[in-house]
C-alpha cells in the first residue's frame, strides 16, 4: 500500500518540451501564466464594482472617512485596510498598484496549493492543480481585486499550517503554536470578508478532533478550544473595540451584522440563474474531485491530511450554499479547494495527467479569456472613465452617482453627500430596509444638500423604481440639464448638472469626447 500510494505521488518521466517546461522554477511558471491571463485588466479603474468601491472608501479613508459612519458598506474594515496602500498612490498608479497586489495573491496562493498537494502525495497533480487555479480566477470575475483573491491567501496559509505531520504530538508546543497560527490568519480572512466563517468553523472542529486523535485530554483540549476560537475571534473583536472607543459601535455592528439579516432575497428566477453561473466554472472541478475521493476511499488511501483538504472543499461549498445569494465571484473561495484537490485525480490517474488536465487547462485558458474579454467590454475602460470624468469636471460641489460607477468620486475628488457612495445601496429594490436608514428620506437629504452634479444610468434590473422616480422628479424640479450621455462600457450613463453650472457646457447626447 506504502508503495502505491508513492508511487500516486511521483510525476512521470518527462522527455522534449515536458523536460524544458520542468526545468524551469515553478513559482516562474506561475507568475508567467498569471501575468498572461490578467495583464488585459492592468490599469483599468473598471475592472469590476466591487474593487472600484474599496478602492475609493480606501481613498477617502486616508482623508479622515470612517468606513461605517463616513463611508457605509457591509465588508469588514480589513477589506479596505488592505487597498490602503494602493489608494495613497492615487490615480492612475493606485489602480496598477492594486492589481499588482492582488496578482502576487494569486501567484502566492498557487503556489502553496502546490506545495500542499506535494506535501500530501499529490505530487504529480501539483503544477496541474495550481495552474488550474490561476486561470479558472478568470471565469469566475476573480482577474481583479475581489475579496477572496485576496483572503484566499490567508485561508490557504492557514491550510498549510494545519497539515497533520508525522512527528506531531499531544503536548508539543510548536504543534499548538501553528494551529493557534493557523486561527488566527483565517481570523484575518474573516476581517477581509466573512464569508470564509464557515471554513473556519470547519478548521476548528478538525483542530479538536486532531487534539483527541492524538490523546489531548479533556482539560486541555477545552483550554486548547477555547485559545483557537479566541484567536479567530481576536481581529474582528479588535475592530469592535476600536469603533467602540470612537463611539461608533451600533454602526459598526449593523453595517457588519445587522444589515446582512436584513437584506432582501433577489426574486427566485433570478436566484435561479445566479446560481447557474455560480456553478458552471465549479462543476468540472467538484466532478474531478468527487471522482478522485471516491477512488481513494475504495482503496483505502486516504491520509489525514487528504482528508483535511476534501473536507474544507465541503465547508466552503456549505459556505457558498447558506449565503442564499449569489455573483459569478462568490465562487471565488470554493475555486481553491476545488482546484487542490483535482490534484489528487490528476495525480491517481494516468489519463488524468496525460489527457484531463491539458484538456481542462486550455478550456480553462479559453473560457477565462474570452470571459475577461466580454466583461470588460460590457463595464468600460480608463478612457471612457476619463471622458465622464472630464464631463463632471474636477470643481466645487458635490457628486452624487444614483446609478454607475463609484470610481467616478475618485476620478473626479468631488464631495459626496451621503455616506451610502456605493450606487447600488440607494438604488437596488433589495436593499431597502437593509441600509439603516431609508432609501427615499436619504435621496431626499441628498438633495437637500443641491449636488452640483448628478449621474445616473439607464434602468436596470433589480432597481426600485420609486427611487428612480424620487431621483427624476427632483432633477426636473430643481432644474438640472443633460450635460451629456456617455458611454461606460453598454452602458449609457448621462451627467446631470446644477442650474447654477450647466449653462457652462451645452447639452450633448451620446458623446464619446469630453464635453
Amino acid at each position: 500500500m506504502a508503495t502505491q500510494i508513492e508511487r500516486f505521488g511521483q510525476a512521470e518521466p518527462r522527455t522534449g518540451l515536458a523536460a524544458a517546461a520542468a526545468a524551469v522554477p515553478r513559482w516562474l511558471l506561475l507568475l508567467a501564466t498569471a501575468v498572461a491571463v490578467r495583464a488585459v485588466t492592468f490599469g483599468n479603474p473598471l475592472v469590476a464594482v466591487d474593487e472600484q468601491f474599496y478602492w475609493v472608501t480606501a481613498e477617502r479613508m486616508l482623508h479622515g472617512a470612517l468606513p461605517f459612519v463616513d463611508i457605509w458598506d457591509r465588508k469588514p474594515v480589513g477589506l479596505f485596510l488592505l487597498y490602503l496602500p494602493a489608494a495613497a498612490l492615487g490615480m492612475p498608479w493606485g489602480i496598477l498598484a492594486y492589481q499588482l497586489m492582488a496578482l502576487a495573491c494569486v501567484v502566492l496562493t498557487a503556489g502553496l496549493i502546490a506545495r500542499i498537494a506535494d506535501r500530501v502525495g499529490w505530487g504529480a497533480g501539483a503544477l496541474p492543480a495550481a495552474l488550474l487555479y490561476i486561470l479558472m480566477l478568470n471565469t469566475a470575475d476573480g482577474q481583479g481585486g475581489q475579496a477572496p483573491v485576496f483572503y484566499n491567501l490567508l485561508t490557504i496559509g492557514a491550510v498549510a499550517l494545519l497539515l497533520p505531520r508525522v512527528r506531531d504530538r499531544d503536548g508539543d508546543p510548536a504543534r499548538v503554536g501553528r494551529n493557534l497560527l493557523a486561527m488566527l490568519l483565517i481570523g484575518l480572512a474573516l476581517q477581509v470578508k466573512y464569508t470564509v466563517l464557515f471554513e473556519g468553523l470547519f478548521f476548528g472542529l478538525w483542530l479538536l478532533r486532531r487534539e483527541a486523535v492524538l490523546g489531548t485530554s479533556l482539560v486541555h483540549l477545552a483550554r486548547r478550544g477555547l485559545g483557537y476560537a479566541a484567536m479567530a475571534m481576536l481581529p474582528t473583536l479588535l475592530a469592535a473595540v476600536v469603533y467602540a472607543w470612537l463611539g461608533h459601535f451600533d454602526a459598526w455592528a449593523y453595517a457588519n451584522f445587522g444589515s446582512i439579516l436584513d437584506r432582501r432575497s433577489d426574486p427566485f428566477i433570478d436566484l435561479v440563474g445566479a446560481f447557474f453561473e455560480v456553478s458552471v466554472p465549479l462543476a468540472p472541478l467538484l466532478v474531478l474531485s468527487c471522482l478522485a475521493w471516491l477512488g481513494m476511499r475504495r482503496s483505502r488511501t486516504l491520509r489525514p491530511g487528504q482528508a483535511l483538504l476534501f473536507g474544507w472543499l465541503i465547508a466552503a461549498l456549505v459556505g457558498l450554499i447558506v449565503f442564499g445569494s449569489w455573483y459569478p465571484h462568490y465562487a471565488l473561495p470554493t475555486m481553491m479547494p476545488a482546484s487542490l484537490c483535482c490534484a489528487a485525480f490528476f495525480a491517481r490517474e494516468r489519463p488524468g495527467r496525460r489527457i484531463v488536465a491539458p484538456t481542462l487547462l486550455a478550456v480553462a485558458f479559453i473560457a477565462g479569456t474570452l470571459s475577461v474579454l466580454i466583461v470588460q467590454a460590457k463595464r468600460g475602460n480608463a478612457a471612457q472613465l476619463a471622458t465622464i470624468a472630464d464631463a463632471i469636471g474636477h470643481g466645487d460641489g458635490c457628486l452624487y452617482v444614483h446609478s454607475g460607477n463609484a470610481m467616478l468620486y475618485g476620478a473626479t475628488d468631488r464631495c459626496a453627500l451621503s455616506p451610502w457612495l456605493f450606487p447600488d445601496h440607494l438604488s437596488r429594490e433589495r436593499e431597502d430596509g437593509a441600509l439603516g436608514v431609508d432609501q427615499l428620506a436619504e435621496v431626499d437629504r441628498i438633495f437637500a444638500g443641491r449636488p452640483a452634479v448628478v449621474v445616473m444610468r439607464t434602468p436596470f434590473r433589480g432597481e426600485r423604481a420609486a427611487v428612480r422616480a424620487r431621483v427624476e422628479r427632483y432633477l426636473h424640479r430643481l432644474g438640472y440639464s443633460a450635460r451629456g450621455t456617455y458611454w461606460m462600457g453598454t452602458v449609457p450613463t448621462t451627467v446631470y448638472a446644477a442650474p447654477e453650472i450647466s449653462s457652462a457646457a451645452p447639452p450633448r447626447r451620446a458623446a464619446s469626447k469630453p464635453a
